[in-house]
């Protein structure tokens, strides 16, 4: 799949002296969602900032849908949305007002038509001629969308775009998300909510101390960094492990009562034949077993944890 947006070597330094991104290079291809994920002050704002044009780089050199972002600056912009994290609106306007400005703003003629079919998809269109100042934070939220939509972009920021609203509007951010990845529209995508990543994106980035540390396809990256857990309810409370099962990855939990035991799921041998005889050679009696595999909020954690530590 080819790129729709190529950073290469990008970097800020702000004045004050602070490196917001190192060296940044990156490859998002067109039609897919990318989710860029991070800590604050990772620098994903930045990143977004800088690609939309709202913040200059220091160095280094990115491509829009083929335009250079410093060079041909009108014809890049032309092809990105972006939604912000702030709910900046224009309060008195209405909301066919502000939409349809905002595709003004790009030198393009009126297209009733697009306009309402946004807003129809963002189910605004009943709040077409209510002002932004009467909607709630979650329609303030839909507006941002239906105005980056407005000039009817190729690529689509979306920075933190269900900050704030409950879990219904949420899904129906995402329903709509992958609507417009269907039509064809590149959507990256930072987020708190790691289940947000992980319900939609098809590749993850992870980013830290402004540098990419991770961009993997999201099943692959689970697949080779997710761990599985088997969680063993025992018949009675053990107050110490004996020494015979020192070799197992194994710790106890709920007072005893529970054996949790961790284990590589892309190992040849997961070991858990051996740990369950060894059980039975140690008197250990288990009532029930469970497991669990990694979420994409672990691996992320550990991820950023270890950058940290680098």
């Amino acid at each position: 799949m080819p790129s729709i947006i190529s950073i290469a070597n990008l970097s800020k330094v702000y004045a004050t002296g602070h490196q917001a991104l190192r060296d940044v290079s990156l490859e998002i291809r067109k039609g897919e969602i990318f989710a860029l994920l991070g800590p604050n002050g990772a620098g994903k704002t930045t990143l977004i900032n800088i690609v939309c044009g709202i913040v200059t780089p220091s160095g280094g050199r990115i491509l829009a849908d083929g335009h250079d972002i410093a060079k041909d600056y009108r014809a890049a912009r032309k092809a990105i949305g972006l939604v912000p994290q702030e709910l900046t609106t224009d309060a008195f306007e209405t909301v066919w007002a502000t939409t349809s400005f905002t595709r003004g703003l790009f030198g393009l003629k009126p297209d009733p038509a697009h306009i309402e079919r946004v807003l129809r998809d963002l189910s605004l269109w009943d709040k077409r001629d209510s002002r932004i100042m009467t909607l709630s934070g979650g329609m303030k939220r839909r507006v941002l969308i239906a105005k980056a939509l407005s000039h009817e972009p190729r690529i689509l920021f979306l920075d933190e775009p269900t900050a704030g609203v409950d879990v219904e509007l949420r899904q129906d951010m995402w329903r709509l998300v992958r609507t417009m990845r269907d039509k064809g529209v590149t959507i990256i995508l930072t987020t708190h909510y790691i289940e947000e990543a992980e319900e939609m994106a098809d590749r993850v980035g992870v980013i830290a101390k402004g540098e990419i540390i991770l961009v993997e396809e999201k099943a692959e990256l689970m697949r080779k960094l997710g761990k599985k857990q088997l969680t063993l309810q025992l018949h009675g409370p053990l107050t110490a492990l004996p020494a015979s099962l020192g070799g197992h990855r194994l710790d106890l939990a709920n007072d005893g009562r529970e054996l949790t035991y961790t284990y590589d799921t892309q190992a040849e041998e997961t070991g858990i034949p051996t740990l369950l005889a060894d059980l039975a050679a140690a008197g250990i009696s288990v009532s029930d077993l469970s497991t669990r595999q990694s979420s994409l909020e672990d691996i992320f954690v550990d991820l950023v944890r270890t950058s940290a530590a680098a």
